[in-house]
């Protein structure tokens, strides 16, 4: 993802200051990965399958709220009323758009081959994928599209350190997020289905459990996940590709697997971790960016050979 490389290194005044600033940079990256990485987990939790097309349901959001951005002839920050507004709406259409597209997707792909051979699901959910694309190039074209600079540049300074009014609504949204998926598993009805389906459907079925519903709502879940972090990627990042949700699925399904797929907490945990991983490369790394992707994978293999279910997959028995 080259268009990466303008938002990665922030200059500072000091050795230190540099080092603090990378790590305020990978935070709000990582935020992103987790949010996309926790429809992985999610979905995998509850039917052991690997869904290839959550990055271009993510990609999805993007080039929507891009779409909405242009028709409402947006092209500069609106006042601080009028912003909190436009990104509630660019939130609400993107985690819409998103869901609908991931339990479309469901119903007419991954649910005929439930019963089928693991491999249906894995090709079937590749299918998924390249459709996507292809429908989003087809509809914005296959170069790079400029997003609107709609946050000001502000921000606050705390010692050597500027963190930028956008990173901060990123990471504390993101992190509310998290927290109200947290609180519904645990403590909602809803969430206590999941998290039976995801231990035993046969069990859980009997005990009256809709499996099709929660599946469902699995599915609608992760694709809103997706969705806000497709919103704040162009945000961050100011540019749309048809492409962004192959590289973008690539890092959060990493995630995913680095933190132990399955598990809610793995998936935050890994999403950040490859955050501050891939900032801090890029910035100390000579030609840190070209090698950064490989320099994730490198870790990911040199922690999965101690702990083959990932960082947080063995310690807790219920997937979800």
């Amino acid at each position: 993802m080259p268009t990466l490389a303008t938002v990665m290194i922030h200059a500072a005044s000091s050795p230190l200051g540099f080092f603090f600033q990378q790590i305020e940079i990978g935070v709000t990256r990582g935020a992103m990965y987790a949010l996309i990485a926790l429809g992985y987990t999610l979905v995998y939790g509850i039917i052991e399958l690997i869904n290839f097309a959550h990055g271009d349901i993510c990609m999805w959001a993007t080039i929507v709220t891009l779409a909405v951005i242009q028709a409402m002839g947006i092209t500069a920050p609106p006042n601080p009323i009028a912003l909190v507004g436009l990104l509630i709406l660019l939130l609400l259409i993107g985690m819409v758009v998103s869901a609908t597209l991931n339990v479309t997707i469901e119903r007419f792909f991954y649910k005929p081959l439930r019963k089928a051979p693991r491999l249906a699901p894995l090709i079937a959910a590749i299918g998924a994928s390249l459709i996507l694309e292809e429908v989003a190039a087809l509809w914005r074209g296959r170069s790079f599209v400029g997003f609107p600079s709609i946050f000001p540049d502000v921000g606050i300074t705390i010692g050597p350190v500027r963190i930028a009014l956008l990173d901060i609504v990123i990471v504390v949204v993101s992190l509310g997020l998290m927290y109200i998926l947290d609180y519904f598993i645990r403590h909602t009805r809803m969430g206590k289905g999941m998290r039976a389906t995801a231990q035993d459907p046969e069990a859980a079925a009997l005990m009256g459990v809709n499996i099709n519903r929660t599946i469902s709502l699995t599915f609608i879940i992760g694709g809103a996940l997706a969705g806000a972090a497709g919103v704040f990627y162009n945000l961050y990042i100011q540019q749309v590709w048809y492409f962004t949700g192959f590289d973008l699925g690539l890092i959060a399904f990493t995630a995913a697997v680095l933190g132990g797929i399955g598990n809610i907490y793995g998936a935050v945990l890994g999403g950040f971790l490859i955050g501050l991983i891939e900032s801090l490369a890029i910035a100390y790394i000579p030609n840190g960016f070209a090698f950064s992707d490989a320099i994730v994978f490198a870790i990911l293999v040199l922690i999965l050979v101690v702990r083959p279910a990932g960082l947080l997959g063995q310690q807790t028995p219920n997937k979800v």
